[in-house]
């Protein structure tokens, strides 16, 4: 049997090489940070309140703090009057105490003065100095936001592995926080390999290929929250091999392209299993077959394909998922259904991730799916999943499917 049939035949499925990967799952230590700088970024404890909010029963409305009970009956034909005795704006207080046919001018959000229980909206009333006629009525706690009605002092707000969106900061700040502590985000080493790759430029040489990953791949590490230093080196064992034991020491994470195939100058494999272990190297899926994951000096490899569809498959397959994870957000696919508008076939024991195109109607396949195909990335919008135990699917059948855009980091 020569080497690529071997390694064909040794293929895992799936839901084995992420058991894997699961089994060496790490967490992100964790950091403070000001409010202002926490939007999308995972609480690493839970939040409880310093303050009532509101901290006093307040003013739901611009009008006239009053005694509910001296409006009642009053109507556009019964027109009852008060006497004004003070004016609260927004920030400030009154401190007289209303009594029986009076009313206080008050602002939105500003504290309810002593003896009032309702607010009479402006609409409804008409003044003229100091007296007010009232062509409505209120009952009792009208427009008025109670002492810690949104919060008590005390309260667990948020528990910890909470995404931090816009309304969690408003509601921290108002609990009194400035500063939140969450976990670190990770910082990963993208070494890509290769001989052939050069920078993008209008002209290359011949047998030379543009090196895209180094733009794409360090996106998507981005897309799921981490932050990304790149490399690029040669297709020798000895400066692989350095380069890959040297970022284990100093990243969180290190994800390769290149040399993971069974060919000729194919490096990383050997390299990662010298310095440390590979725990699999080829999936029973496609695109990227030849992933492959490993541990050196403790630290968590990745090994994608060279080619650039595969590759970009491949990471958000098996690596994303650990880097959410490492900064304590659980990850899995959002799988919605649609009706598949043509046949696609496939094998049985193998999971297949097929660029497509979906919209509200139904969702049919990207028709040039070769792995080094960049350009059917930019015409799909969504990959449909087929099952390693289905042939395939037919023209009508209900399909799942993940969109490219659920995939990235949620912090908006």
């Amino acid at each position: 049997m020569d080497d690529n049939m071997k390694f064909i035949s040794n293929l895992i499925p799936l839901g084995d090489a992420l058991a894997k990967i699961d089994e060496n799952q790490k967490l992100m230590g964790t950091e403070k940070i000001h409010l202002k700088d926490s939007q999308g970024r995972v609480l690493a404890h839970s939040i409880s309140s310093y303050h009532n909010s509101p901290p006093f029963d307040k003013s739901a409305m611009d009008g006239y703090a009053v005694i509910a009970e001296d409006t009642f009956g009053a109507s556009n034909n019964v027109i009852k009057e008060l006497k004004i005795i003070d004016r609260i704006g927004a920030g400030d207080f009154s401190d007289k105490t209303l009594s029986a046919g009076e009313a206080i001018v008050i602002a939105t959000g500003a504290p309810i003065p002593k003896g009032a229980n309702a607010v009479l909206m402006k609409e409804f009333t008409y003044e003229d100095g100091d007296n007010l006629e009232i062509h409505s009525q209120v009952t009792p706690g009208e427009n008025v936001s109670p002492k810690a009605e949104d919060i008590a002092e005390g309260d667990e707000l948020l528990g910890e592995n909470v995404l931090i969106r816009p309304q969690e900061m408003g509601l921290i700040a108002s609990a009194g926080h400035s500063e939140v502590e969450v976990y670190k985000k990770p910082r990963v080493k993208l070494l890509i390999t290769g001989n052939e790759l050069v920078e993008p430029s209008p002209e290359i040489d011949k047998a030379k290929i543009i090196n895209s990953n180094q733009f794409s791949i360090a996106a998507l590490i981005r897309s799921a929250g981490a932050i990304v230093d790149i490399e690029h080196g040669a297709d020798d064992f000895e400066a692989v091999k350095e380069a890959i034991d040297k970022a284990s020491k100093e990243y969180d994470v290190v994800i390769t392209t290149g040399g993971t195939a069974i060919s000729k100058g194919d490096v990383v494999i050997e390299a990662v299993e010298e310095l440390g272990e590979v725990l699999f190297h080829g999936v029973a899926m496609r695109p990227g077959k030849p992933v492959g994951a490993g541990i050196v000096n403790g630290t968590q490899i990745f090994m994608l394909s060279g080619q650039p569809v595969a590759a970009m498959g491949q990471f958000d397959i098996v690596a994303r998922r650990y880097l959410f994870k490492m900064q304590g957000l659980d990850y899995s696919h959002k799988v919605i259904n649609r009706v598949s508008k043509t046949k696609i076939p496939s094998s049985l024991g193998r999971t297949d991730y097929i660029r497509a195109v979906a919209d509200d109607t139904g969702v049919h396949h990207v028709l040039n799916r070769g792995s080094g195909i960049i350009r059917s990335m930019v015409e799909a919008n969504c990959y449909i999943i087929i099952d390693e135990n289905h042939e395939g699917i037919e023209k009508g059948d209900e399909v799942d499917l993940i969109f490219f855009n659920d995939m990235a980091w949620p912090s908006l």
